[in-house]
C-alpha cells in the first residue's frame, strides 16, 4: 500500500503544448494523490492548453510568454508559497512520469531530504540516453554528486520533490535558463546547504506528441549541459532558510488543500503573482 500523501502537497505541471497529454496526466495525478492540488503552469503555449488543464480539474497559471520549464516552474515555485504549500513536486506534461512513484519521493523528504530526485532505472528502455547525449549525462552526474556530496545517477531528471526550505530558496533563486530546472537548480540547492537524495523509478515513454532527442540535438546537448554547468559553479550562493524556520509562515506540515471550485481566483493569482 502507498504512503498517504500529505495534504499540502502542490504537483506543479509545467506545460508548453502539452494539449494532447493534459488530460491523462492530470487524470493519473489525481487519482494517485487525491489530497494534493494540481497547478498547471501554462508556459505560453499557443494551442488550448489552459483550457484542457482547466475542463480537467487542475489550477492554471498562465505565462504571456514562453519561459522555458525553469520560468514555469519558478512561477510554480512562488505560487506554492503564497498559498502555505510544505511541498511542491515536479511532473512534466508529456506523460513519462509516473504520478504512482511520488510516495517515494516523499518517503525522501519525511526522512530528512530537502529535495528528493526521481532517477531513471539504469536499465529504463522507455526513454534511452545514447551517444553525446549520455556522455554528457555521466559528466554531469559526476560533477553534480561531488558538489551535493551524494550519489546521483540521473542530474536531468525533472521528476522531484522539494520541501517548504526549497521552496523558499527556489521562490527567488531558482534559474530560469537552459536546463536551470535540472542542472543548475541542483547546485543551487547544494551550494545553499539543502539535502539531495535520489530513488529510482520508471520513466516512460511519451503519452503524446513528438521526441526532440536526435544525433544533432543530442552533440548540442554535450556542449550546452557543459556551459550551463559551467555558470551554475560560477552562480553566487543563495542562502536557504534555516531548518526548522519555515519560510512565511509554511507549516512543516498539513494544511487543508486549496478548492478547485473558487471561481477562477486560484488561475488569476497565480497568472498575477510570480514575476521576475
Amino acid at each position: 500500500m502507498s504512503a498517504p500523501v500529505p495534504a499540502a502537497v502542490l504537483v506543479v505541471v509545467p506545460a508548453w503544448n502539452e494539449h494532447e497529454t493534459l488530460p491523462l496526466v492530470i487524470a493519473e495525478t489525481r487519482a494517485a494523490l487525491p489530497n494534493a492540488d494540481v497547478l498547471v503552469v501554462d508556459d505560453g503555449s499557443t494551442d488550448d492548453t489552459a483550457e484542457v488543464a482547466a475542463r480537467a480539474g487542475a489550477l492554471v497559471a498562465r505565462l504571456p510568454v514562453n519561459l522555458g520549464v525553469g520560468g514555469a516552474m519558478r512561477a510554480g515555485f512562488r505560487y506554492a508559497q503564497r498559498h502555505g504549500y510544505a511541498v511542491v513536486v515536479q511532473v512534466d506534461a508529456d506523460g513519462q512520469h509516473d504520478p504512482a512513484e511520488v510516495p517515494a519521493l516523499l518517503a525522501l523528504l519525511d526522512a530528512g531530504a530537502d529535495i528528493a530526485i526521481g532517477a531513471r532505472r539504469r536499465d529504463d528502455e522507455a526513454s534511452p540516453a545514447h551517444g553525446p547525449r549520455r556522455w554528457a549525462m555521466t559528466v554531469l552526474s559526476v560533477v553534480l554528486s561531488r558538489v551535493a556530496h551524494t550519489h546521483l545517477t540521473d542530474t536531468t531528471s525533472g521528476f522531484k520533490a522539494c520541501n517548504y526550505r526549497a521552496i523558499a530558496l527556489f521562490a527567488r533563486a531558482f534559474p530560469a535558463e537552459y536546463l536551470g530546472d535540472t542542472v543548475e537548480a541542483l547546485v543551487v540547492a547544494a551550494r545553499g546547504g539543502l539535502v539531495i537524495r535520489q530513488t529510482e523509478v520508471s520513466m516512460r515513454a511519451r503519452a503524446g506528441g513528438v521526441r526532440s532527442h536526435n544525433p544533432i540535438r543530442s552533440a548540442l546537448f554535450l556542449g550546452r549541459a557543459l556551459v550551463a554547468l559551467g555558470f551554475a559553479l560560477t552562480r553566487p550562493r543563495t542562502p536557504p532558510p534555516a531548518r526548522g524556520t519555515p519560510a512565511r509562515g509554511i507549516p512543516p506540515h498539513g494544511r487543508a488543500p486549496l478548492g478547485r471550485a473558487d471561481g477562477g481566483r486560484a488561475e488569476r493569482r497565480a497568472a498575477d503573482g510570480p514575476g521576475r
